[in-house]
């Protein structure tokens, strides 16, 4: 289901060039700061006081940046104004002519269609939007001790999976990965729903193929990480997997332990809605071998 488009295009098309330059200041200024002081702005765009407050008011409505007075006063660049930064540096690239609607969600991205030379999707990573300190815990890659705002987690978060779809393609059913910018991965867009939402006609033939998939990965290296009945787009063309950036070398320490845990959930579904049974010891053992 398609929904209405949550960034506007209108508000990236009316940027000044000085409300940009203040946005790729905020970003940058941001890997020192957490709330980034008027005064530095300033510095940092050559602008006097008056233009600066009157861009970043006009930033402010357009939903691009915050101000706060805790612990102190300054300015941070938000979601709106990360993405359209990437857009803008994607539509002058020429990976990206427009955007369509919003095509899925989930709790730490977005991904809308598009159009660049052909039908894409865009995958904005918005890590740690709702549960920051948690993805922190919770992922290896993630700093643990140093200053790490939620632009650069999301910005990273992408960087991996587009390396993973680097890697997997074409050996592995992934979306073919496009462009990257920031935070956002443009691929290949995949006509489908997620295995959750198919009806399938032969279960069993499917389970197969996707096991199939779960070995090619391992024979590239890769363990998903993450993997699930909404982690598969199931079509025409058969399986696709998506959503990668969790995904772990097939040399790290925990990757045998990790790997059977996807399996197990995979398997596990087919049990609980086509009553397929399995034994996942040998389905480990194939994956494997």
């Amino acid at each position: 289901m398609c929904r209405k488009m949550a960034i506007s295009a209108e508000h990236i098309r009316t940027l000044h060039s000085y409300e940009i330059n203040i946005l790729r200041a905020l970003e940058r200024l941001m890997r020192r700061y957490q709330w980034v002081p008027l005064d530095v702005i300033e510095r940092s765009v050559g602008l006097s006081e008056s233009e600066v407050m009157f861009r970043l008011g006009r930033l402010m409505e357009k939903g691009m940046v915050r101000y706060d007075t805790v612990p102190y006063e300054g300015y941070s660049l938000i979601f709106g104004g990360y993405d359209s930064l990437a857009l803008s540096s994607l539509a002058t690239k020429g990976s990206v002519r427009a955007l369509g609607c919003i095509i899925g969600e989930g709790k730490e991205s977005v991904v809308y269609e598009g159009l660049g030379l052909g039908a894409v999707a865009l995958k904005f990573h918005h890590v740690g939007q709702r549960s920051f300190q948690s993805v922190r815990l919770n992922r290896e890659y993630m700093p643990q001790h140093i200053h790490c705002p939620w632009i650069f987690a999301s910005k990273h978060s992408a960087e991996r999976e587009f390396l993973a779809l680097k890697t997997l393609h074409p050996h592995v059913h992934v979306p073919l990965p496009v462009d990257l910018n920031r935070h956002v991965v443009v691929m290949e867009f995949i006509q489908g729903v997620t295995l959750n939402q198919a009806i399938v006609e032969e279960p069993e033939e499917l389970r197969e193929e996707i096991i199939q998939e779960i070995r090619n990965a391992y024979r590239q290296g890769i363990v998903h990480a993450d993997f699930s009945e909404f982690n598969i787009m199931a079509g025409e063309q058969g399986c696709t997997i998506i959503d990668w950036p969790q995904w772990i070398g097939t040399d790290h320490p925990n990757a045998a332990a990790v790997l059977s845990h996807d399996l197990e959930n995979i398997l596990g579904y087919f049990f609980r809605k086509y009553k397929l049974s399995y034994n996942l010891g040998d389905t480990l053992e194939c994956v494997t071998s």
